[in-house]
């Protein structure tokens, strides 16, 4: 009954990269570059309206990006360890599988966690406050998850159970990931495309936000988490690839269920927190805007200084010979009296 509505279904890609020489370029990495490309333009922009000098957004987020890809991978062979290790760590699985990042598998909190050990290290090597670093990309990360998400349809994988609803998504009955005992032309939910909506919504809800509240301290980076973890709950609730399963409070679910709920309830903690000590006076207001960690901030040339005070001294002074030491300063008011008083008595001489 499942494969009634494929001519309205989200249809099997015919195309999933091209190879360039010897080399395959993978849909699935475009996807990824492009979301990078597109996180960084963003936030690049965020960067320059806070003040932050330009191009620096770019030597922090490279170690970013960098630390980030080696967390993601690590925490797809943690969670999803079958493919890696074999069931239950029976040693029947592929070990190569984990070099293999062009097939899939990269896990968000594993990108953010390490992701956030490389730009603590780049804040602190260049001088900027981690919160402000953060707080600027948030969005950014989002707006890169959504379009990485795309490459999860061409590479047909991480969708949901079976569906009738008309944006039912088709797989390949001859694909990898294609269910054991479904019927070929059952359509499934495509999970990759409500997180990659979820995402695009929460840009546009966090940048408005932002323009009205001005969410500094880190509160930009927790509402992003707060944002994703209540749509990637239920949304990892529906897919059916194989993931490791944790029981809890009587309750069994996904790894990446259990993270989300927990991320969540942290976030929306600390919210609260930074809701209720925002800075109230104006000195406190303006430490929170700047990018710059205390004692890192940039230092006026001191040759503008001196081209910017011999600029605006007083054409009356230069006049006088103030400027000059050389020069004697003479009372403009002094002289003027004396003129005054030699037209008034024409007798002196």
């Amino acid at each position: 009954m499942y494969g009634a509505l494929t001519t309205a279904a989200i249809p099997a890609p015919v195309w999933d990269g091209f190879d360039l020489g010897p080399v395959t370029i993978h849909a699935y990495a475009l996807c990824i570059v492009a979301g990078m490309v597109a996180g960084l333009w963003l936030a690049s922009r965020r960067w320059k309206a806070r003040g932050g000098p330009e191009g620096s957004i770019i030597d922090i987020s490279i170690w970013a990006i960098v630390f980030g890809l080696v967390g993601a991978r690590l925490y797809h062979v943690v969670s999803s360890p079958d493919a890696y290790f074999g069931p239950n760590f029976d040693g029947t699985g592929d070990l190569t599988k984990i070099w293999r990042v062009w097939e899939g598998g990269l896990g968000i909190w594993g990108a953010v966690a390490l992701g956030a050990v490389g730009a603590w290290i780049a804040c602190r090597r260049y001088g900027f406050k981690i919160s402000a670093y953060a707080d600027v990309v948030a969005p950014g990360v989002l707006l890169a998850q959504a379009i990485g998400r795309l490459g999860n349809y061409f590479n047909q994988e991480l969708f949901g159970g079976p569906t009738t609803a008309p944006w039912g998504l088709q797989v390949s009955a001859d694909h990898a990931n294609f269910p054991a005992g479904a019927l070929e032309g059952t359509l499934f939910h495509p999970t990759f495309a409500y997180e990659m909506l979820w995402n695009l919504l929460g840009v546009a809800l966090l940048l408005l936000i932002d323009r009205r509240l001005h969410l500094r301290r880190g509160m930009m980076l927790w509402s992003y988490v707060a944002w994703y973890t209540a749509g990637r709950t239920w949304i990892e609730m529906l897919r059916i690839d194989e993931a490791e399963m944790v029981t809890l409070f009587g309750s069994t679910q996904r790894l990446n269920v259990w993270t989300s709920l927990l991320m969540l309830l942290i976030a929306i903690g600390y919210l609260i927190y930074l809701g209720l000590t925002r800075p109230k006076t104006a000195e406190a207001k303006a430490e929170a805007e700047s990018v710059w960690r205390a004692g890192r901030e940039p230092v006026e040339d001191s040759d503008t200084a001196t081209e910017t005070e011999t600029d605006s001294t007083p054409a009356s002074a230069t006049v006088a010979g103030a400027s000059d030491p050389a020069v004697p300063s003479v009372d403009g008011a002094k002289v003027n009296a004396a003129e005054t008083k030699k037209v008034a008595d024409p007798t002196e001489k």
